[in-house]
């Protein structure tokens, strides 16, 4: 299968659409799954950027899954995340899943498994404790005080559904660290790439509470290189969405993973062609100004963002330092 997150469809840079990167990369992740003649597509979370998408983000997430499941006939699983309207993302859902588009909103979607020759997937959305509270209220012995309480008691109930003679996937959508993990500070400096550090919350659970899975397709944190183990994986956000992403320079792409019901994994990482990359400068404005410099640069080709190094504020007085920066890099 195919494993993706954090689409973020209608996204913006600054008030810009990034509508055209994002086409552009949902294109790439369908010709992929096209090619490797997958068995699925995950999408673990945060499929819009907001609770109420824009129309033309609406019409575009449309339009890529009617390729994928309609059109190809391949199976989607997908979950909300925490920038998702989990119910208006619930509506149509028995009408979607007899077609090939399995979307769990609910906690209490998340105990029955799909069933797959040799696999068993569990979708398990994004939730706050709250929801488990809701879900345990008539047992008295579930005590919840935070989420890592209550993915201890959904996993447990989970695992009473597993079929022996499968392997079996979790898709969800958390900030998961590894357990004892020494340098768990520079994992959750990686996390912070998430629009929000508390829209969600970055609140840790830790990779050991999946051990029963064979293999758990992650969402929430945008690179993948914030995976705890190989097992429990992130596959990063398709597109950059800000600088603080675009500074880390690193490929976005999907993972096409390999399961037998044995459990024996392999995995592989397909990068996605950038149409429109955004290119941080840190520069002296005379040195950002000068034809020696910029006709280095993609210029009118790429987003662009700039750090401005200043001795003092008044070596920029007088001059309209945007409108000169847009007329030479767009």
């Amino acid at each position: 299968f195919l494993h993706t997150s954090d689409w973020h469809v209608g996204r913006t840079l600054n008030g810009w659409s990034l509508l055209e990167e994002q086409e552009w990369a949902f294109q790439q992740i369908v010709d992929l799954a096209i090619h490797e003649q997958v068995d699925g597509v995950i999408i673990a979370g945060d499929l819009y950027d907001r609770a109420v998408p824009p129309v033309d983000a609406i019409k575009l997430f449309n339009k890529t899954l009617a390729r994928l499941v309609l059109e190809e006939q391949i199976p989607v699983y997908a979950i909300s995340g925490n920038h998702d309207g989990a119910e208006r993302l619930h509506f149509g859902r028995d009408f979607f899943q007899p077609q090939g588009l399995h979307l769990s909103t609910r906690l209490e979607e998340a105990f029955e498994p799909i069933e797959l020759e040799g696999c068993q997937i569990f979708l398990l959305p994004f939730i706050d404790p709250i929801d488990a509270r809701i879900y345990y209220k008539d047992d008295e012995d579930k005590e919840i005080q935070g989420i890592g309480d209550a993915l201890a008691y959904i996993l447990e109930d989970m695992e009473k559904a597993f079929d022996p003679d499968k392997s079996h996937i979790l898709v969800t959508h958390f900030a998961v660290s590894k357990k004892d993990d020494q340098d768990g500070q520079s994992l959750r400096e990686l996390m912070l790439s998430e629009t929000s550090n508390t829209v969600g919350g970055l609140t840790n659970v830790t990779s050991d509470l999946f051990k029963a899975f064979d293999y758990v397709a992650l969402g929430h944190i945008h690179t993948r290189f914030a995976s705890p183990t190989q097992r429990v994986q992130y596959s990063g956000s398709p597109v950059a969405f800000n600088v603080k992403e675009a500074k880390r320079k690193e490929e976005k792409g999907v993972y096409i993973v390999e399961l037998d019901a044995t459990g024996n994994l392999s995995q592989t990482f397909h990068p996605l062609e950038v149409r429109r990359p955004i290119v941080t400068l840190q520069e002296p404005f005379e040195t950002l100004v000068s034809p020696e410099f910029y006709k280095e640069q993609p210029c009118q080709k790429a987003w662009f963002a700039f750090d401005i190094q200043l001795s003092s504020r008044k070596e920029l007085e007088g001059i309209n330092v945007r409108a000169r920066l847009e007329e030479i890099y767009g």
